[in-house]
């Protein structure tokens, strides 16, 4: 009973603690796509991306070569020159796993290069969100754009989206 009864105050005493509190939220994706800075972020990611997808393909199409290569000849080999052939393939895939988990793997080159591109981006965005909602004396701001488990239902009047933009020093026509 008495567990239940703190509860309760808890509970009552809630509304009070929250009073006079200013919420708001932003698009960060929005804002994201809206700055010129991005598109050349992107750009550059994209290029590098592609350049060692090619390089991966590369390798990807040299044992394809090299199991096409065994099939022909399978018949004229030895036992002996057969594993030999077989030990060169498995080596190249050996190759070619470890440089995609190097290049496109958890933490690997390409995600390191976009953390590092983004960095200066994000630390300005951050940095304006941070004006903003000291300027607007907000409590908390949140992220749409963090997912659809953050916020449920957003009125558009709490949208600070357009403020961070201004504070960037960019208009809605970008």
């Amino acid at each position: 009973m008495e567990k239940w009864l703190k509860l309760l105050l808890l509970l009552s005493l809630l509304p009070l603690a929250s009073m006079g509190q200013k919420f708001g939220y932003v698009d960060t994706e929005y804002i994201l796509n809206k700055h010129p800075d991005y598109k050349k972020v992107q750009q550059e990611v994209e290029a590098l991306g592609s350049e060692w997808k090619k390089e991966a393909q590369k390798l990807d199409n040299e044992i394809k070569e090299l199991y096409n290569a065994l099939k022909a000849e399978e018949v004229l080999l030895t036992e002996e020159m057969y594993e030999e052939r077989i030990a060169v393939i498995r080596e190249k895939e050996r190759e070619a796993v470890a440089f995609k988990n190097r290049v496109f793997g958890v933490n690997g080159q390409f995600f390191q290069k976009q953390s590092e591109l983004m960095q200066p981006l994000q630390s300005k965005i951050y940095d304006a969100i941070d004006r903003v909602s000291k300027r607007n004396a907000l409590a908390i701001l949140f992220d749409k754009a963090s997912g659809p488990s953050a916020i449920i239902y957003t009125d558009p009047r709490h949208d600070y989206s357009d403020f961070v933009l201004e504070e960037l020093g960019l208009d809605e026509n970008n």
